[in-house]
């Protein structure tokens, strides 16, 4: 690329790139923008649901909230190791898995990342377009349709928008939460609230597992939103910056949750919108806060949506062989992604809560062995020592298939399944375990230690060093 056509990349907000590699030549942004970002995604109604969950779903207020910070602290780190590779490889997350599964075998979780972007896009727009509806006076499900033209626009614009986006929300929803907050402490006896405790460790691991899936669940998209920092760039400060702001942000609206879950009962099912700005607002204050939820859930889902066609791309282009997508077919990955998440969220938004919750927490079967394979691989096994443009190559070093990561997986998900406990599917020995879900613990230990051990076995080598695609080019 000219030096004229790289500095208008840089001034320009459209982005022009998607799944290939970012040159350092086009790298940017700070750290502070990372913990925004993730903060500000964070500050939300859907996170407020979620922590709600804990309450809602059995338990008091006092462990509940512990029980959540525990699962942030745990979640987050996961996830915030995962950011740590985006300098590091310059490529979005979900591309490094051919590294671990083959070029055409890193389909596989792939699929399931694309159906959890979808889902966390449709509960998203359930609440967004109920909060849309009240505030122009039109039906959630027009409400809905006018959520995915923003989410649309906002996605085509790509990254340097989304980090303005997340900037943004993390002013709009500090100052909606300070107020939020005010209204709940001026009015409420929170002291008496938190002085009822009954300790129930089912209910225990449900607000850990609770707050650990939301945060492992953004596993599978957090380096696309850190692959334009420079290389040089701390892997530590970008584990902090992203991991401190995804669990104060989460952990904030959480505590949020719970406490409006408990003073509400049975009120909040439904009507998780209007109870929450229904707190004493009226009037100007109620469109206000209106506006900051839409905007809250803007972020979060237009990070899904990226996050969706990248994954959809990326699936694509593994069995093309190539590494780049025109800008016609970006868009037709966005509405695709966005149009099914849309048709969901029209179908469902009539049982979003109870439909919502089995599915966050089935998502952890997915997605934790999937982390632990690559967390180990990355930090362990290759230790960042990738051949980047082998990762476009099914007949190079990592082929087509690779069966030892995928068999890994496989076990991985399977292993879970006794343990798991959902609405639609319970395991059989959950009932033993007096109720408790410990599926998300075994998924994240055993795959990562069976990992280890299998490639430590292989004799396949890795780099001696990080192979860029500049080199390639040059040499």
């Amino acid at each position: 690329m000219s030096a004229s056509k790289e500095s208008a990349q840089r001034k320009t907000y459209i982005e022009r790139r998607s799944i290939d590699y970012i040159p350092e030549s086009e790298r940017h942004g700070r750290l502070l923008s990372q913990f925004m970002l993730w903060f500000g995604a964070n500050l939300q109604v859907t996170a407020i649901v979620t922590g709600a969950l804990a309450v809602v779903l059995g338990g008091d207020v006092f462990w509940s909230l512990i029980g959540l910070l525990i699962g942030q602290v745990l979640g987050g780190a996961i996830m915030a190791l995962h950011a740590a590779q985006g300098p590091q490889l310059g490529l979005p997350q979900m591309i490094s898995s051919r590294v671990q599964f083959g070029v055409y075998g890193a389909a596989i979780p792939i699929v399931l990342a694309c159906m959890m972007y979808v889902g966390f896009s449709a509960s998203g727009s359930v609440l967004a377009g109920q909060a849309i509806g009240q505030l122009i006076n039109v039906s959630d499900a027009t409400g809905i349709l006018v959520f995915a033209a923003m989410i649309i626009a906002l996605t085509v614009l790509g990254y340097r928008t989304i980090h303005v986006i997340g900037r943004l929300s993390s002013l709009i929803g500090v100052i909606a939460f300070v107020y939020l907050f005010y209204r709940l402490l001026s009015v409420n006896d929170i002291g008496q609230l938190l002085e009822n405790r009954h300790f129930s460790l089912s209910s225990f691991l449900l607000a850990i597992s609770l707050s650990a899936s939301w945060q492992i669940a953004f596993g599978p998209y957090v380096a696309d939103y850190s692959r334009y920092l420079p290389r040089s760039t701390s892997a530590l400060k970008t584990f902090l910056a992203v991991g401190l702001g995804s669990v104060i942000g989460t952990q904030i609206s959480m505590v949020f949750g719970v406490f409006v879950a408990a003073l509400a009962g049975d009120q909040f099912a439904g009507h998780e919108i209007s109870y929450i700005v229904g707190m004493g607002a009226s009037g100007v204050i109620a469109s206000l806060l209106f506006f900051s939820i839409v905007f809250g859930k803007v972020t979060i889902t237009t990070l899904n949506a990226y996050g969706s066609f990248m994954s959809l791309a990326t699936i694509v282009s593994g069995f093309r062989g190539n590494h780049e997508i025109s800008k016609t077919l970006r868009l037709i990955y966005i509405l695709v992604m966005v149009g099914l998440a849309t048709a969901l969220a029209l179908l469902g938004r009539h049982s979003f809560l109870h439909d919502f919750s089995a599915f966050i927490l089935f998502l952890l079967a997915f997605f934790t062995p999937w982390s632990a394979i690559n967390l180990v691989d990355f930090y362990f096994v290759t230790k960042s020592r990738y051949d980047i443009p082998a990762l476009s190559n099914p007949n190079g070093r990592y082929g087509r298939w690779n069966i030892a990561g995928i068999t890994i997986y496989a076990i991985g998900v399977v292993i879970q399944l006794p343990f798991i406990a959902t609405s639609f599917y319970t395991g059989p020995l959950v009932e033993v375990l007096g109720g408790t879900d410990i599926s998300w613990l075994i998924g994240l230990t055993l795959p990562g230690i069976l990992y280890y051990w299998v490639a430590r076995q292989s004799k396949q080598p890795s780099p001696a060093r990080l192979v860029l695609p500049e080199e390639t080019n040059a040499a």
